[in-house]
């Protein structure tokens, strides 16, 4: 076997004549598509055009995946919409190279291969991705405020017609392995002893490329309008062009342009230079690494901590929510409450979002429902790696389980609460050894919220809480550290918030127009939606505690001693019908209500880093934005606060 070796790059030859270009990206534990990488494979494929070899097969070197995608690093060093362009036609052009050369091309897909390497995979005749939890497909780059430049919005929707491509490239969406095949998307789905094979076999063939059924292609092509009008409609309903212009921007260059976004003019609302220009994008990226820096914490912390069984005592809500998606991630859990009648309704929850991720696999469903043991006689306190207390926040009956828990867990337990009110000291009275006991905080809905607050007391063990960060990392969570102080970071912030939007509506402003209000300004939920959510007598108990505020606004202190508490009780400022809420219409917003909602949370979120609650002011943008879903087109409340004064 022939082989060309350069810094990135491997290219051989194998006896049936059969070229495998190998990357695996040198210093670095993840495959990346930057400058110099291109730079290589375009060298690479100027040899191929030479040589035309019987095949090619391009396939990743890492154990990691297959590509990440393009160096994000270098998207934030670009100086205008001119740098852009330059920096796309670049890749445009050498990956319309590769769909040219005159022999069957393939791309072995094993783990991730996201944006540029999911568009350097569709420049293949083929595709073939290894069935393995781990092979994601997706093209994110509106998750990063840009497009796929580099082919994506040309060649996907050819694929797998433009209706799946436009949902996958206007939400971020991974597809799977298997999913991948059934779309389309990959012509082949092999297990990992194969793939070689099978990648061997497939460009032997020299079969033509797939080709879309006749109505997809009518739809791809003299019918776009209606796929486009559509998406818009779809896109309207999540996003303000105003905030977030690449996903219209996709929508246009797709529907106008030939998906060739180098053709779009600068003038244009879909070009590079508008997208930068609004700085949507850059704010966007920050973000991006705010995550990655979350998540390498997670990492860094304790990497030799391998917890397989976790102990979660209380089955309510949040209690058995965390078990279930424990179990979920693989571990063994054994949930604990006074008795099996109260467990099982925690069991039924778990069963049905298993049932909904694994899509009906009950063979899934039944293996990771196995790991979920309902224990309420708490035997499973001695051999847990980790003890979670969610139970009701009573700090009596916190303090006569942890005194319990501490006589039979193991000496090397990490043992935590949830608590969200109650100071991690005064619980941790309760124990001989109050240097043990961490918080681990989630968020509901536990399965969807990102963010973890791991939460020091003032004697917890510094080692406790590095295990405790690594824990959560394990659990595919954002391990945020955060001080022991009253509602820690996400609480404290959103407290005054909260209060703010009711002072509004004690003003006369509908919660309709003060929702519009924070929803038009990005938020998830209005706050008076939320509000009722969470439940009023709970938002009523814990924004006195966190804003020292006296007087309580008139109509929630009404709303909740006439019991009506929000959608657990069918009303409170709307009225809740099977969980769904129902408003009436926002009426004209008052000048600047969006601002006003949001200074108070910009104040305490500023206010927890003055206190030293998080230990910067990144950090903090990180946990309100994955805490609480604040604007991400604002770059995170610290960081919109500097640019807007």
């Amino acid at each position: 076997m022939n082989e060309t070796l350069s810094k990135h790059w491997t290219l051989s030859t194998d006896a049936d004549g059969i070229a495998w270009l190998t990357l695996d990206c040198a210093g670095a534990s993840t495959n990346t598509l930057g400058s110099a990488v291109i730079t290589e494979l375009a060298l690479h494929v100027d040899a191929l055009e030479r040589s035309r070899p019987a095949g090619l097969v391009i396939r990743s070197g890492k154990a990691a995946g297959f590509i990440a995608g393009a160096d994000v690093e270098e998207f934030t060093q670009l100086a205008d919409g001119a740098a852009a362009r330059a920096m796309v036609q670049r890749s445009w052009d050498l990956f319309n190279r590769i769909e040219a050369l005159p022999f069957p091309t393939l791309a072995l897909i094993r783990g991730h291969c996201m944006g540029g390497g999911l568009e350097l995979a569709l420049a293949c005749r083929y595709r073939i991705t290894v069935d393995e939890p781990a092979t994601r497909l997706a093209l994110p780059e509106v998750m990063l405020g840009i497009v796929p430049g580099w082919g994506g919005m040309l060649r996907l929707p050819r694929v797998v017609g433009p209706a799946a491509a436009l949902d996958m490239m206007l939400t971020g969406k991974q597809i799977d392995a298997k999913r991948a095949k059934k779309m389309g998307l990959a012509d082949e789905c092999v297990p990992p002893r194969v793939m070689d094979d099978a990648a061997r076999m497939l460009v032997a063939s020299a079969r033509p490329a797939r080709r879309l059924p006749f109505m997809q292609r009518l739809l791809n092509g003299p019918l776009k309008a209606v796929v486009a009008n559509g998406a818009r409609k779809q896109v309207a309903r999540k996003a303000s062009p105003a905030h977030y212009p690449a996903p219209y921007a996709i929508i246009d260059t797709w529907q106008h342009f030939g998906g060739n976004s180098l053709a779009v003019p600068p003038g244009h609302s879909a070009s590079f230079e508008h997208i930068l220009g609004q700085g949507t994008a850059m704010n966007l990226v920050r973000v991006f690494f705010l995550q990655q820096r979350l998540k390498a914490m997670g990492k860094d912390e304790a990497t030799d901590f391998a917890p397989r069984h976790v102990h979660v005592v209380g089955a309510g809500v949040m209690g058995g929510d965390i078990a279930a998606w424990c179990a979920l991630r693989g571990m063994t859990v054994t949930l604990q409450d006074q008795s099996i009648e109260r467990i099982a309704p925690a069991i039924k929850r778990a069963a049905e979002s298993y049932a909904k991720k694994f899509r009906g696999d009950r063979k899934q469903v039944r293996f990771t429902l196995d790991r979920l043991i309902a224990d309420p006689k708490g035997d499973g306190i001695r051999r847990a790696d980790v003890i979670i207390e969610a139970i009701f926040e009573n700090l009596e009956a916190k303090h006569a389980l942890f005194r319990d828990i501490e006589q039979r867990a193991r000496p090397d337990a990490v043992i935590a609460s949830n608590t969200s009110s109650l100071r991690l000291e005064d619980i941790a009275q309760a124990l001989r050894q109050p240097e043990r006991l961490v918080g681990i905080h989630f968020f509901n809905p536990v399965a969807m919220m990102p963010l973890v607050e791991v939460v020091a007391g003032e004697a917890s063990d510094p080692q406790q809480l590095k295990r405790a960060m690594s824990f959560v990392q394990k659990l595919d969570k954002l391990p945020l550290p955060v001080k022991s102080a009253p509602g820690f970071l996400v609480n404290a912030v959103l407290g005054p918030y909260l209060l703010e939007a009711m002072r509004c509506v004690e003003e006369g402003i509908a919660p309709e127009t003060v929702d519009r209000a924070a929803t038009d300004f990005g938020m998830p939920m209005g706050p008076i939606e939320l509000a009722d959510t969470v439940g009023l007598d709970i938002a009523m108990a814990t924004g006195r505690a966190l804003t020292g505020a006296s007087e309580v606004p008139a109509r929630l202190q009404a709303l909740v001693s006439a019991g009506k508490l929000g959608r657990k009780s069918g009303e409170g400022y709307y009225h809740w019908s099977e969980g769904k809420v129902r408003k009436g219409a926002a009426g004209p917003a008052p000048a600047g209500l969006a601002d006003r909602l949001v200074s108070p949370l910009l104040a305490a979120t500023q206010g927890c880093v003055d206190r030293s609650v998080v230990s910067d002011a990144d950090l903090a943008d990180a946990g309100v934005i994955f805490g609480t879903g604040f604007s991400p087109w604002t770059g995170g409340p610290l960081h919109y606060a500097a640019t807007r004064s």
